[in-house]
C-alpha cells in the first residue's frame, strides 16, 4: 500500500524527491503517514480537500480487497 500512495503522490507534487511515506501497522488497521515538501502540502490536499479525499477513497478500496483498514495521515508540520 505504501508504494501505491507514494506513486500517486509523486505524480501530484513539484518536489517528488521529498515525498516520504511511512506505514505503521497496528492490530486492526495501518496508518500511512505522508510527508511532502511544505510547498506541496496544498497540492496533496487539493481544493476543499478533494485530492486528499480521493487518495483516501482509493486506499480504502484497495484495503478492502486486502481485508485491512488503512488510514491516511498527511503530516503538515515537519518539525522533527
Amino acid at each position: 500500500m505504501r508504494e501505491l500512495v507514494e506513486m500517486m503522490v509523486k505524480a501530484l507534487v513539484d518536489h517528488p524527491d521529498e515525498v516520504v511515506v511511512n506505514e505503521v501497522e497496528g492490530q486492526h488497521a495501518s496508518v500511512i503517514e505522508l510527508i511532502v515538501a511544505q510547498e506541496d502540502v496544498g497540492k496533496v490536499i487539493g481544493k476543499r480537500g478533494a485530492h486528499a479525499q480521493a487518495l483516501r477513497t482509493i486506499i480504502s478500496a484497495a484495503g478492502g480487497k486486502l481485508k485491512r483498514r488503512y488510514v491516511l495521515e498527511i503530516v503538515e508540520d515537519r518539525d522533527y
